[in-house]
């Protein structure tokens, strides 16, 4: 069955509270709030590379330790991919490795006259890492959506998007393009603060979680949680990382990683990030990240002959439901760009491509009426097949890969 998935609940509840008096705007107000997520969807990333390199200039020595660090994060790429051990990976040329890898992330680095001392991250193209992969990176197995809510606990305190704060921050820089989890990372701004804080999170009743998992599109909620404790002003940091998941808060694993000084925190919490992944991946292999059923809102029963009357005015708006066998594979995340002047043209847009065999959500993120609207669309396929069922459905599409714009021929 097809989740059609709406935001308006939290709108209209959003509403209601603030339009009681206006007690709760100040729990809504201030700049320091909100971290929006990488986009990262095209890409695949290698952290940690080590490298030292020595050359004439500094320029020099900067540019070697580089093609260092491209040629040492393929072969990390190689073996975290294909399971194998890195000193298998193909021999690569330097002018091969400059067309696959997209960027380089500078964690670290100590620059001197002759000498290139860093710690650097490497960011390859997916399709065309993809391909030297042996195709290992096109189809993934993705997990349902997963609503992401990320607590952090320093002294007796817990928080989470209540305001801006290195545990959310790492989960925004966090790169989800290979991971098996499709996470839904809240911004933190709007109403998030309001209904995503850390006492939420402990609470078990299914009813609220299901208006707060349905309206971010979402099938249940994951809460990575890191107990932070600074030995003294400066000094060392010791995070206890939790990986909990559902409203039960079922933990899935934990461990403890320490670094020698507060400067270094950002870095514990990339660390951390990386690490919870790794454990709900796990899990999903394990078939442990399953969508509680508890949380699913069921459909009501509607008459027949009622549904015959619906069915015929939708078809006349956005076109008979596409037919033909559902595809089969591997979901993948799809960001949609289309034109709604009106609030109507949000409704129809949303209806048309949510009735898409093999298209199991289809959530508007970004609303900007007169203007371009983004959809985040849930879709069991490639982005060819998409391609097709739009066009299918009456749409003319531009664009490739995970990202795609739509419009009607005739403009409406």
């Amino acid at each position: 069955m097809k989740l059609f998935r709406r935001r308006a609940p939290l709108i209209l509840l959003a509403g209601a509270l603030l339009g009681a008096g206006g007690a709760l705007y100040a729990q809504l107000e201030g700049a320091d709030r909100g971290v929006p997520p990488i986009d990262s969807s095209s890409t695949l990333e290698v952290t940690g590379i080590e490298v030292d390199a020595s050359g004439k200039t500094s320029e020099e020595a900067r540019l070697e330790g580089w093609r260092q660090a491209q040629r040492l994060g393929w072969a990390a790429l190689w073996a975290n991919s294909t399971g194998r051990p890195a000193s298998q990976a193909p021999d690569l040329s330097d002018s091969v490795l400059n067309t696959i890898v997209s960027g380089i992330i500078i964690e670290q680095e100590q620059i001197g006259p002759k000498r290139y001392i860093a710690r650097l991250g490497l960011l390859f193209d997916r399709s065309r890492a993809g391909q030297m992969l042996g195709g290992g990176q096109g189809v993934v197995r993705r997990s349902a959506p997963m609503l992401v809510i990320p607590v952090m606990q320093t002294g007796s305190t817990l928080y989470s998007l209540e305001f801006r704060n290195e545990w959310q921050k790492a989960w925004a820089r966090f790169r989800t393009g290979g991971s098996a989890i499709d996470y839904v990372r809240p911004t933190g701004s709007g109403v998030d603060p309001l209904i995503l804080n850390a006492a939420q999170t402990r609470r078990p009743g299914r009813a609220w979680w299901r208006i707060l998992i349905d309206g971010y599109g979402a099938a249940d909620v994951v809460i990575p949680e890191v107990h932070l404790k600074r030995l003294y002003p400066g000094g060392p940091a010791i995070g206890t990382f939790t990986a909990r998941f559902g409203p039960d808060n079922l933990v899935l694993d934990r461990f403890t990683l320490r670094v020698e000084n507060s400067a270094a925190i950002p870095r514990l919490m990339d660390e951390g990030v990386r690490r919870l992944d790794l454990a709900y991946t796990r899990a999903l292999a394990a078939g442990l990240l399953r969508p509680d059923p508890s949380l699913i809102v069921e459909e009501p029963d509607i008459a027949a002959e009622i549904a015959e009357e619906i069915e015929a005015a939708t078809d006349a708006i956005t076109g008979p439901v596409a037919t033909g066998p559902v595809p089969v594979g591997a979901a993948s995340a799809f960001s949609i760009q289309v034109d709604t002047p009106s609030a109507a043209a949000v409704s129809q847009a949303e209806l048309s491509v949510s009735r898409i065999n093999g298209v199991t959500s289809a959530l508007t993120t970004s609303l900007a009426l007169g203007g371009t609207s983004v959809m985040r669309v849930t879709f069991v396929g490639d982005s060819a097949a998409l391609q097709a069922a739009l066009q299918a459905q009456g749409w003319t599409v531009q664009g490739s890969g995970n990202t795609l714009r739509i419009t009607r021929p005739d403009g409406q």
